[in-house]
């Protein structure tokens, strides 16, 4: 488990298919426990987390990263959300799903991307001092220090898809938490427009 800042933490398994890391959050905020997208966790990191405070919910940005969201709802009864358009393509029960714009719980905005790999994938923002933008498979964090959209046979259309990015440059952020590769802990919003702009 890393520390990110005071109150997000992330865990990473490293997938050999991939070839990169997948990561979950746990973020503690207004008197909330949340996880973000859980992989796999090792029992060091499930220790800390059910020795922390009681997990709510689990956020998930699209139907790909279910992941281990079952087994955890299970350990720490906590409740699924997902993005309304991704929610009848899982393959588990959904507590509650979310639209565009929604105040998510822990005060995290959701942030509906068009023309992505799924339909419903979301971006979700939270303003903590310094913003942090939490990223499902809108960008992969690859090589390190760099973010990147998927290949370009991941989408209908790139350029539309490339279009629809552009929202996320509205959001005051300096982090950019990735759900695949490595984060970008500062000068995150660049390293958006970067990637956007190919």
């Amino acid at each position: 488990m890393k520390t990110i800042a005071p109150d997000i933490q992330q865990w990473s398994f490293f997938s050999p298919e991939k070839q990169l890391d997948f990561n979950g959050l746990v973020l503690t905020v207004n008197d909330h426990c949340i996880l973000v997208d859980p992989p796999p966790m090792e029992a060091a990191d499930r220790t800390a987390i059910l020795k922390g405070r009681t997990v709510d919910y689990i956020l998930l940005t699209n139907r790909d990263h279910v992941r281990e969201a079952e087994v955890c709802r299970r350990d720490f009864k906590a409740k699924v959300y997902a993005p309304e358009a991704d929610a009848p393509l899982m393959e588990i029960p959904i507590d509650k799903t979310y639209k565009d714009s929604e105040l998510l719980p822990g005060g995290l905005w959701a942030i509906h991307l068009k023309d992505m790999k799924s339909p419903g994938e979301s971006a979700l923002f939270f303003d903590r001092g310094k913003g942090y933008l939490i990223l499902g498979d809108s960008l992969l964090g690859k090589p390190p220090g760099q973010l990147n959209m998927l290949p370009a046979d991941k989408f209908a259309d790139i350029a539309k898809a490339r279009e629809s990015l552009k929202r996320l440059l509205k959001y005051n952020f300096e982090t950019v938490l990735v759900g695949d590769g490595v984060s970008i802990l500062t000068g995150g919003k660049e390293a958006v427009r970067r990637a956007i702009e190919g």
